[in-house]
């Protein structure tokens, strides 16, 4: 029988969230996870396979992180300090009174890499954690919305001049490095992470005049398409470029199956919240920020 996640998955979506998955999860993950998953069911701490936590695990997939460390009820993701998303400590649960005990633990880790601890706080979760961190003088930013949409209500369309390419071209990473104005640095840090990616993706590239007028990535897990790195030229804007990528990778990701589209998009990005809208990604599944460490003094 196999043992993994896309075995594991599928099963647990057709289940109710109660004990009876339990059986199948002590067979499939063995009898410590059934164990704890029941601590969890009993404390209202999780309703397996609800859409934000599958979207949770859909974006860490699709934007991997290049080392990670598993503390308790949290994910810890390291990345050299590229992007907040993969150098952040994640709850991977509804409760998270047990992670406020850890944050000691988390800032040691991350001193230990040189970066300083930041906690991703989804809206999703008890407020416990936002609260123990907020009293240790950890500071809030990054406001961000997420994003869903059933694959069916999005302008899916075939595109033959978005090139999907199965892997990034030297071009794709060029172009990608140019607009978002990396540093070198970061530049070959973004190539790791992107390389990284262990779920199907397609890598999209429209060119205007010969040179690379917009891109994104699209990444699929368990029937949902999650967007990525959507970016356009500024001299190319307000000529529905982006909205075009967009809807390419949606139709690949039709024909591979999915039935959904998510993204994270920063809550002050007006201009990206109307093409998502446009597109039809208008329902805002639930919100997510940042809390950092304060400065050692």
């Amino acid at each position: 029988m196999p043992t993994d996640r896309r075995f594991l998955g599928p099963q647990l979506a057709r289940l109710p969230a109660t004990e009876s998955i339990l059986p199948l999860v002590r067979l499939v993950r063995g009898p410590a996870t059934a164990a704890r998953l029941a601590t969890r069911l009993i404390r209202g701490r999780v309703t397996v396979r609800d859409l934000p936590w599958r979207i949770e695990e859909t974006c860490w997939n699709a934007f991997p992180s290049l080392k990670q460390v598993l503390l308790g009820d949290l994910l810890l993701r390291l990345s050299a300090g590229v992007s907040r998303r993969a150098n952040s400590a994640n709850p991977l649960c509804t409760d998270p009174s047990a992670i406020a005990l850890a944050i000691a633990s988390v800032e040691q880790l991350y001193r230990g890499h040189g970066l300083p601890a930041i906690f991703r706080v989804p809206s999703i979760i008890e407020p416990d954690l936002d609260r123990a961190l907020a009293a240790r003088g950890y500071t809030g930013e990054g406001e961000s919305c997420v994003l869903h949409a059933p694959l069916a209500e999005v302008a899916a369309a075939a595109d033959p001049e978005v090139q999907l390419l199965t892997s990034p071209s030297p071009e794709w990473f060029a172009a990608m490095s140019s607009l978002q104005g990396h540093s070198a640095e970061q530049s070959a840090t973004y190539r790791r992470i992107v390389g990284a990616i262990a779920i199907p993706a397609r890598f999209a590239l429209l060119a205007v005049d010969g040179a690379p007028a917009a891109l994104a990535y699209g990444a699929l897990h368990e029937g949902l398409l999650c967007y990525e790195s959507v970016i356009t030229d500024p001299a190319r804007r307000r000529q529905r470029l982006a909205y075009r990528v967009i809807a390419a990778l949606a139709d690949w990701a039709r024909e591979a199956g999915a039935e959904g589209a998510c993204l994270q998009v920063e809550a002050g990005n007006v201009a990206g919240r109307a093409l998502y809208d446009r597109f039809g990604l208008k329902t805002e599944l639930y919100r997510y920020h940042y809390r950092r460490e304060p400065p050692a003094r």
